[in-house]
Order: structure tokens, then sequence, then C-alpha cells
């Protein structure tokens, strides 16, 4: 002891307490890592320690008339490969029946803008054809491989770290979104779905973009403010959503197309990630500008409320968490008043969108040619089968409540925060019920769902609303659009 005096002792203590917050702060930086906390860094698809990025991208429909609906989830690909994700953690449902159709004018090419270039390129065909249905969608959101059937096989593989994003595009109707496939899914088995993927803890946050026709009914009065999630939507619980870059409108597409290239909403919130560094620019941001563009300059008469459901506080956190950024945008500055590009007299109600395809096929087709003839054919059935399906859901309105209160009955819009219906089963019961005499409601019919809903809603039974379908509905037409060949859409 003699050999080491105490001032050494005492010099040496100090020099430990000077250097302890230094070390303090490298070991806060670079924490001693168990090898299991080293591998679950390293599972697939992790970008970093923080979390990865995981998106689903579904194009709900299927024919060149609904074109619009693939072209936005192709687009929508694009972003999140320019901003950084693996294809692995991209998956992709699409009928994949546009881009190598014999109408397509740019064969093997997909666009999203008049003047745009192919949003196609590269596109992974994870679950195409009749593999886009609701049970694969399903298992896909919850990992649930087993539950798969075709398809590549790919499901979100995430861990409670990550972060999803849902990008859904198509028709819709009260309460429903479609498929190319029956049936068609509905918004309950939708939410029970989201609440099964939260209990699992495999994910810290989702975001979920939704367009279609009366959009906001998917989560009005049923997403919980409590699970993470937060939605938007390209209309409230009671209006259309709109097609955009229409033929006839303004900004038209090419000459050569005669079918709508996008949706407003989805184009709306593309061509700002498409411009913007989403390090730096919030959900609420584009959300605001989204607002304002499908609002049509305040407007509505050719656009939509875009609404905000689930735990809104989430709208504060960068876009970039759930869909990266462009490096090339990285020096763009974001200004609140840098409204999108808004027209008006720009976009068509969705549910029109197919029939100013059929119209401009038919004029273009030559005068005396097969082409125009079936043109004339396809368009007639079209206007048939929607008439047909509007007057036996009026007609069943006034058998069971009376020629004055059928059609207000039928048209009762619930309260803002109630859901659509009370009992599920009660309306997908219906909607069997009504197909099973009057055929298939198709994407058109889907509008009258929350005429079936108020049905239910007023304690109308099964037994009679067959009763009345039957007499509403003599036969089935024999169109393409009321066969039942494919199923129930419930």
């Amino acid at each position: 002891m003699d050999r080491y005096p105490a001032a050494f002792f005492l010099l040496l203590l100090l020099l430990l307490l000077l250097l302890l917050p230094l070390l303090l702060a490298h070991a806060s930086r670079n924490p001693i890592r168990l090898p299991s906390d080293r591998s679950a860094d390293l599972r697939i698809g992790r970008d970093d320690a923080v979390g990865a990025k995981w998106a689903v991208l579904i194009a709900g429909s299927r024919g060149f008339y609904n074109y619009r609906h693939q072209a936005d989830i192709c687009h929508a690909y694009q972003i999140m490969k320019n901003g950084g994700l693996k294809d692995e953690n991209i998956i992709i449902f699409m009928y994949d029946d546009i881009a190598k159709h014999v109408e397509n004018p740019r064969p093997g090419i997909i666009i999203n803008h008049p003047e745009g270039g192919d949003v196609y390129a590269g596109v992974p065909k994870d679950y195409v054809g009749d593999d886009v249905n609701v049970n694969n969608f399903f298992a896909v959101l919850l990992g649930n491989r087993t539950a798969l059937t075709g398809g590549s096989g790919k499901v979100v593989d995430s861990g409670p770290n990550d972060h999803i994003f849902i990008f859904y595009s198509d028709h819709g109707g009260p309460g429903v979104l479609g498929m190319p496939t029956f049936p068609y899914l509905y918004a309950d088995d939708l939410i029970d779905v989201l609440k099964k993927k939260h209990v699992s803890g495999t994910y810290k946050s989702m975001v979920f973009y939704l367009e279609a026709c009366e959009s906001g009914s998917i989560f009005e009065g049923l997403l919980p403010e409590d699970i993470n999630i937060y939605a938007t939507t390209a209309s409230n619980a009671y209006e259309s959503s709109w097609g955009t870059y229409c033929p006839g409108l303004y900004p038209s597409p090419p000459p050569e197309f005669y079918t709508c290239l996008g949706d407003l909403y989805s184009v709306a919130w593309m061509e700002d990630s498409d411009k913007h560094n989403l390090r730096t620019e919030t959900l609420k941001q584009q959300y605001q500008l989204v607002k304002t563009r499908t609002a049509v300059n305040d407007t509505y008469l050719f656009g939509s409320h875009v609404m905000e459901y689930g735990e809104l506080e989430l709208n504060m956190q960068n876009l970039f968490l759930y869909v990266g950024s462009n490096p090339a945008n990285e020096n763009a500055t974001f200004i609140d008043d840098n409204s999108l590009s808004s027209f008006s007299k720009a976009a068509v109600n969705q549910r029109d969108a197919d029939l100013i395809y059929f119209w401009h096929k038919y004029q273009k087709a030559r005068e005396g040619s097969s082409h125009k003839l079936n043109a004339q054919k396809e368009l007639l059935e079209v206007i048939s089968h929607r008439l047909h399906i509007d007057n036996s859901i009026e007609f069943i309105g006034k058998l069971l409540f009376s020629s004055k209160q059928g059609s207000e009955v039928l048209k009762t819009v619930r309260p803002a925060g109630q859901p659509l219906v009370d009992d599920w089963s009660c309306l997908k019961s219906m909607v069997r019920t009504f197909e099973a005499h009057c055929g298939s409601l198709s994407q058109y019919g889907m509008k009258h769902m929350r005429s079936l809903a108020n049905i239910c809603n007023v304690g109308i039974s099964k037994e009679m609303m067959a009763e009345v379908s039957a007499e509403a509905c003599i036969s089935i037409p024999a169109s393409q659009w009321s066969s039942l060949q494919k199923g129930f859409s419930a």
C-alpha cells in the first residue's frame, strides 16, 4: 500500500467520475444485445431495430372498365418501391387482367395519369385472378400461411415494432367492399380481423387508406380508437367516391383510351407522395391536402368528403414510417398551401364510370361492325341490369312498408358514430335472400346495402323478405350482370 499513496487513488477516482457520463452515453447508444435480440433484427424485411415497413395493396375489381383500380395499386407499388420498401414486404392483390387485355391500347403497360409513365413494370404478382379473395386477404394480414389458397404465399410476417400500410381501391357500398370474386368484404369481418391482428401483438401501428363509395361506413362506429390504427377514406358513410382522368373530362386520358385512369382520392394522395419528402411530411398534412383536392374547391359537386377514423393522434407521424420516401425528393420543402391540382368537372361518380366506358366503346366502334353490335349489347345490358336492381329494391320497399313510407325507410341514414346495421348476420342473410330471387347485386347493386341494412334494423324477418322478394322478382334477367354462377356476394 505504501507504493500507492492516497493521492494516487484520489486522482484515479476523480478520473473515473469524469469518464462515467461518457461511458453511460456510449452504452445507451450501443447496448449489449443478446443473441436472440440480434436474430430478431435479422428477420426477413427488417429495416432496423425500430421495425420494418409492410404494405398490402389491393385492387378489388376486374374488367377493363375498372382499369383505374389496378392502375391505382400499381402506382402505389412504385411509391413503396421508390421509398425503399423491399418486394418481400409489399404484398399485391390484383386480378391482373388489364395490362395484357385485348382492349389495352398500350399492351403490357398501365398508366395512372394522362401523361404518366408505366406503373405496371416490376409489380409482384402475389395474388391474381381468383386468388384475389376475402379469405386470402385476411390470411395475409394475420400472417396465417396455412389459411391461404393459392398465390405467392407471402404474408405480413410482422413483429411488435413494425408498421403496416394498407391501400384498398375498388367499388363499395354501405358496409361492404367489392372483390373480383364472391363473397364481398363486409365491414364487420374486416374490423374483427384488425382486432385479431392487434391482439396478436404483431404491429406497432397501422395506416389504412380506403378508396370506395360510402367508404366511411366501413369504419363508422366500428373501428376502435385504441388499437393503433389510423384510417382515411375517400368518402363519408353515405356518398360516392369519384373516378378521374376519364374520357370526355378534363384532364382527359390519351385519345386511344376510353376508360378512367384513376380515382380522385387515390391519385390525390399518390401524386402528393410522388413529389414530397415523406421523411418530413406527416399523415395529417397529406390528409389535409388530399381532403382539399377531393372536395374540388369545397364544392363537392364532383368530389367527396375525405374522412379519418381510429387513433387520430397517429396522423402526426411522418409518412416515411409507412411508405418510405423517394431519395430524389429529399430536398423538397413542404408548404401548407401547396395544394394539389384541382379541376372542376374533372371526375365522375364511381358507379357511373363503367357507363362512360361502355358508351365510348360503342361510340368508337366502326358503324356496321360486329364490334359496334357487341358494344351496343353490353351497354344495353348494363343499363337494363341497373334498372332491374333499382326497381326491385324499390318494389320490395313498397311491399314491406307501403308506397308512401317505403322509400323513406330504405334511405334512412343513421346518426354519425353509429354503424350501418346492428346485426351483420341479418344483413348478409338479406343479401342472399334478395339475390336468390332477384339475381346478383353486382358492383352496382352494392349501393343498396343501406336499404337491406335498414330492413334488418326495423326487424323484418328472413321469411318475410323471401316472400316479398319472390313477388318483386318473377324471374332473374339472363345477362352476365345478374348471373349467380359465381355464388352469393354475402
